[in-house]
């Protein structure tokens, strides 16, 4: 991923479902006796201690996960805008984050140039940036800027996909790959259903869930003017999140263009890509009157194509999804010359893909490896989200994220999860359609493949193999203690986990780093993520504390640093909800000026600068029951992904490394940071 990779934010959501009240025990028998992984992992988030509730208001019709009393698009109109920062306040916040990360010389000549930038180019970008945003009043002043960054972005997307692995059913007989499958795709098309109608819940963060997460609320703010409904929310501290991305999540996918993608959406397809051994099927799941196929149906399509004998084709076309992005662009164009134009339309508008993989998991690091990117084949990554089911019928998401956050990934999946798990449509043992003709029904896409076209398919294999070898994953649970134990201690659980990663990499590599940690700023409209810089002068100094010279503090003294890299974390937190971190800001000013053709300023092109935005650390977090674990690849060369999450009890880790073997010593140096950590905390001295 880029500087831009943002796939989660730093907060302590808690969500309150009632309906998981009881998985939270389930033990996840398709891996032995590994306890559930990462079902607190958050990706994002809102930095706001809160609970997010969604209807349980079942719906009269099977066609609908619920019906929502408040409209889906109901508060949308009157989200508030993303505030731009003054010029002054981010420089200033820059100018202190590179203190941070730079040497005096090289800091000399970064404030010199800030400061230029501050009283010549960079005021006037600033007057024209505030310009634009007072006239297209109806986005975000970020929106170009983080959609440019990403679809120009020319690595091969699987790299920068996330995965979701979806909890398993409790009830054991249901974790069959036809089964679960089956019940996916209905309960994907019911929230498709849902959504389309205005019938969904919408997102909203309840500070004070008595009073605004009720029937009575919902009821009266529904006949609030949408261009008021936002600001009465907040009232009784509601904060409405910004819903805009769910229009790209189905038919949607990133097409491959030479130096900038495009995001292409026909909400008129009715069809559901599936794939099996690198073969590419396409059925309707939506009838001609919108209404769903019959589960029965659905269920029967299924079984043909696992049950059908093709083999696995000489030259997969899914693996050119995997290629650097020009690449793709220039094989694409041939694929369409070559007469594929009407199979790729049908890959394009499908409503999501479905792998059907031949593979069992026991192992929860080959598991994620394989949600991570499988053989490359039977994948194609350009959709905007793919659903992944194992033949032991465990499950996944993988998505695609220029065109969304987590912040919708994770809805969608807590609601099919609940629907799959409440409501199944198919059960095991349950017969398929005795008439229905699904050799008709499913078609087969073959594409006609000239000389060129199959020797970039065969390279592509080569690149892809290639990459994907270097990728390790190591999974990490600490029993000490989690959320709860340190709330207890007045501890922000973001903020000791951060500070973990820091000493962990100065034990293993004798210096500290930058970690990538973001926010989400759903709150505003078509607000995406900011970063937070969690490494700063009180990080340093209680990193090199804790490492180096623990026997010169008192556990105390230790205990003191500590809590005021909480305090400093939380503050950190706070500036960068509300949109006052300067990364957004810096990042559109830089746009501006490219868009228009001119020079781009020292501040962004001198060699001094370019730390700030090299994460060799990129973490991830997110929290819900419905997951059972979850990452990415690491963004830079010789870098680690640290996708983590918390419970109350427990603090779980999946980090992917391409520097082996050291991921398991970066792992490894975690551990020993927290334990470091809760035993000064204890007040013990560190062994």
């Amino acid at each position: 991923m880029s500087f831009w990779k943002m796939q989660h934010v730093s907060a302590d959501l808690r969500l309150s479902r009632r309906h998981h009240g009881k998985l939270l025990s389930v033990q996840n028998a398709a891996f032995g006796s590994t306890p559930k992984h990462l079902t607190n992992l958050r990706f994002c988030a809102l930095n706001i201690e809160a609970t997010r509730n969604y209807s349980s208001q079942k719906s009269s019709s099977g066609e609908f996960l619920h019906q929502s009393v408040v409209p889906t698009m109901h508060y949308q109109r009157s989200l508030p805008r993303l505030p731009i920062p003054k010029l002054e306040d981010t420089i200033r916040r820059y100018l202190a984050f590179q203190r941070f990360v730079l040497d005096d010389s090289q800091f000399r000549i970064t404030e010199k140039l800030a400061l230029n930038f501050l009283g010549g180019v960079g005021k006037q970008l600033h007057e024209e940036l505030v310009t634009q945003d007072r006239i297209n009043r109806d986005t975000s002043y970020m929106t170009a800027p983080w959609l440019d960054t990403h679809l120009s972005q020319r690595d091969s997307l699987w790299k920068s996909n996330p995965y979701m692995c979806v909890t398993p059913d409790p009830k054991i007989e249901y974790n069959n790959q036809l089964v679960k499958a089956t019940n996916i795709l209905c309960s994907t098309v019911r929230f498709v259903k849902t959504l389309r109608a205005g019938l969904l819940e919408p997102d909203v963060l309840h500070r004070n869930p008595a009073k605004s997460d009720t029937e009575r609320f919902k009821r009266f703010i529904r006949w609030v003017p949408s261009s008021l409904s936002c600001y009465v929310a907040n009232m009784v501290e509601a904060y409405p999140l910004d819903m805009s991305q769910y229009s790209r999540m189905f038919n949607s996918t990133r097409i491959p263009k030479r130096g900038r993608d495009e995001l292409f959406t026909d909400d008129k397809g009715r069809h559901v890509l599936v794939m099996r051994k690198g073969n590419m099927y396409v059925f309707d799941v939506v009838d001609r009157d919108g209404n769903l196929v019959k589960p029965a149906e659905i269920q029967s399509h299924l079984k043909y194509i696992l049950s059908e004998a093709a083999p696995v084709p000489d030259f997969p076309l899914g693996v050119l999804t995997s290629e650097n992005r020009d690449v793709w662009a220039d094989l694409r164009d041939k694929l369409e010359a070559a007469g594929n134009a009407e199979n790729l339309r049908s890959v394009d508008s499908a409503l999501f893909c479905l792998c059907l993989d031949d593979k069992s998991f026991r192992d929860l690091s080959d598991f994620s490896r394989n949600m991570l990117h499988g053989d490359g084949c039977n994948r194609w990554f350009d959709k905007s989200f793919s659903v992944i089911v194992t033949k032991d019928g465990q499950a996944a998401i993988n998505f695609e994220h220029s065109w969304g956050d987590g912040v919708a990934m994770l809805r969608f999946l807590d609601e099919v999860f609940k629907d799959t798990v409440e409501q199944p449509l198919v059960h095991p043992g349950s017969a398929a359609a005795a008439a229905v003709d699904s050799a008709s029904a499913v078609r087969r896409l073959d594409f006609n493949l000239d000389s060129e076209l199959k020797d970039g398919i065969k390279e592509a294999k080569v690149n892809f193999d290639s990459d994907a070898s270097n990728i390790s994953i190591t999974l990490l649970e600490f029993h000490r203690g989690g959320r709860r134990w340190l709330k207890n201690h007045k501890m922000s659980t973001d903020a000791v986990l951060q500070l973990a990663f820091q000493m962990a990499f100065l034990m293993l590599y004798g210096k500290t780093v930058i970690p990538y940690e973001s926010c989400s700023i759903a709150v505003f409209k078509h607000g995406r993520l900011e970063t937070i810089p969690t490494a700063n002068v009180y990080t340093k100094r209680c990193s090199h504390a804790f490492v180096c010279r623990p026997s010169r503090h008192s556990a105390g003294q230790l205990k003191a640093m500590l809590q005021d890299c909480s305090n400093h974390h939380r503050q950190l937190i706070k500036e960068a909800t509300m949109g006052q971190m300067p990364f957004c800001h810096l990042a559109a000013l830089k746009h501006l000026a490219t868009s228009e053709g001119r020079l781009l300023h020292g501040l962004y092109t001198h060699p001094a600068t370019a730390a700030i935005g090299h994460h060799v650390i990129s973490s991830s977090s997110l929290s819900s029951p419905s997951l059972l674990t979850g990452g990415y690849a690491p963004v830079v060369p010789n870098g680690f992904g640290v996708a983590y999450g918390h419970d109350d009890d427990e603090i779980h880790f999946n980090v992917s490394s391409n520097v082996e073997p050291h991921v398991e010593d970066f792992v490894k140096c975690i551990h020993k940071s927290l334990e470091g950590i809760f035993a000064v905390l204890d007040g013990k001295p560190i062994v």
